[in-house]
């Protein structure tokens, strides 16, 4: 995989998130308390809010719009509701964060 810097682990605070263009659109990448770190799509399935913009708990983020739950780890709606944003690959190399490239691409051909 190729793979492209996007900051330090620092720059995000614990259950937060911070945004990063792509050419397939924003892309939000999380920091959970458990200083994991997740990157999906910055757009709810629902209605399209900003998930960057809403609350992060465990491993997943609820919508600052309209309460959906999404997972963190599958980019899967939880409980009732449906739907999914796509999930990034993400690495952590001593507090540097890379995504995949090879993922965008691909997403961007879809």
């Amino acid at each position: 995989m190729n793979w492209i810097a996007i900051g330090q682990i620092s720059d995000i605070p614990l259950r937060g998130a911070r945004c990063v263009k792509t050419p397939i659109g924003k892309i939000a990448v999380f920091r959970t308390a458990e200083n994991e770190v997740f990157a999906i799509e910055d757009h709810c399935p629902h209605k399209g809010g900003p998930l960057s913009q809403g609350i992060v708990h465990g491993t997943a983020v609820t919508c600052p719009l309209h309460n959906w739950v999404i997972s963190l780890e599958t980019g899967k709606a939880l409980g009732a509701d449906e739907g999914a944003v796509r999930t990034i690959p993400v690495k952590n190399d001593n507090g540097a964060l890379f995504i995949a490239l090879e993922n965008l691409a691909l997403a961007a051909a879809e």
